[in-house]
């Protein structure tokens, strides 16, 4: 059956403080790394290691995932904007990670906290590959709470409406999502099966799933 993607991207309020989803899929990933991790270390995955290290090591991660993904993204995906306003870096509310730039920012941590420790490198980075599809699987997760990263339009039964999905990529001759007058609107036809010809692939669960788990 086609859904329609309507899920409330903030989980809770606390105050003026809005708790994202997101954010908590972050969090989910990062414990996820620190209990596979401390499994690893009691196995002996990384000899010479021992639980102080590898804190030390998921802080650094942790520094590498959110640092490198955030600066990737502006430099990939909004260059133009951060040369006009620099402080736009530090606005993590408003969205906006790249997993290249956590990537290269993990690979960054890694190589650092390799050359503290007086370690090879690749030893390191063979501990930590089997802790990355399990954040991996909670920030796809993430993606289709937030109604992003979603693929093509599709026919299929198990498609997903995105009322806020960018429309340049809209089939000649559909109205834009934006043009319906409101939510109850959207609800409305959405009911009548009138945008049925809106659903698109739901490819972050499709990635969560090959990727992560």
């Amino acid at each position: 059956m086609i859904y329609l993607h309507d899920i409330d991207p903030v989980a809770f309020s606390l105050g003026p403080i809005k708790v994202h989803w997101y954010g908590i899929m972050y969090l989910l990933g990062f414990a996820a790394a620190w209990w596979l991790g401390r499994v690893r270390i009691r196995a002996g995955r990384l000899p010479g290691v021992d639980m102080n290290g590898f804190s030390d090591l998921l802080f650094y991660s942790m520094l590498g995932v959110v640092l490198g993904g955030r600066i990737g993204y502006m430099l990939f995906y909004a260059s133009a904007e951060w040369l006009a306003n620099p402080m736009i870096l530090l606005r993590v509310w408003e969205g906006g990670m790249s997993f290249h730039g956590g990537l290269l920012g993990v690979l960054i941590a890694g190589w650092w906290w390799t050359r503290k420790h007086r370690l090879h490198f690749f030893d390191t980075i063979d501990f930590v590959a089997p802790l990355v599809p399990l954040g991996l699987g909670f920030g796809r997760l993430g993606n289709f709470i937030g109604g992003e990263l979603f693929g093509k339009f599709t026919h299929a039964g198990w498609g997903v409406i995105f009322p806020h999905a960018p429309l340049k990529d809209v089939p000649a001759g559909l109205p834009s999502m934006q043009q319906l007058m409101s939510a109850a609107q959207i609800q409305q036809d959405y009911a009548a099966g009138l945008l049925n010809q809106y659903a698109r692939h739901p490819s972050q669960l499709y990635e969560a799933l090959l990727e992560g788990w």
